[in-house]
């Protein structure tokens, strides 16, 4: 399986370099009725978030055992708040794409732990997540 990986900084998507199709295909890959799960990380005192060990540790792995049930992946990096003196609501965002639902919920659940005991290597913070239908 070929996981795509995106990394959004600064408004620029960065590919991966084992990733072999451009931004607009795998973009072009969500599609209406996708469920989609937002992993959100929230800024504060005292929060901590390693970019790196996210990027390039956790998320390969979660790709690796959720496999051919996940379509795309994606990484937001928290770089501004909504006004010059307002902090980053979020330090980071991850996105995981799923045909159904139940694609997602048979491949996370066997794996939960696995991904979940992994989280205190990159962060101090509880993560938010929402699934959403992706509605347009």
């Amino acid at each position: 399986m070929k996981t795509k990986i995106i990394f959004i900084i600064l408004g620029t998507i960065v590919l991966l370099t084992s990733c072999q199709q451009t931004a607009s295909t795998n973009t072009s890959k969500i599609k209406k009725g996708m469920v989609k799960v937002t992993i959100l990380y929230p800024n504060g005192d005292g929060k901590t978030f390693d970019m790196d060990y996210y990027s390039n540790t956790h998320m390969p792995m979660v790709a690796n055992v959720l496999g051919d049930s996940l379509k795309l992946l994606a990484i937001d990096k928290g770089i501004a708040g909504r006004t010059p003196d307002e902090p980053i609501p979020y330090l980071a965002i991850g996105y995981l794409y799923f045909d159904t639902l139940s694609a997602y919920q048979n491949s996370f659940g066997p794996n939960a732990e696995q991904i979940t005991s992994d989280i205190p290597n990159y962060t101090n913070i509880r993560p938010v997540v929402q699934i959403s239908e992706v509605f347009q």
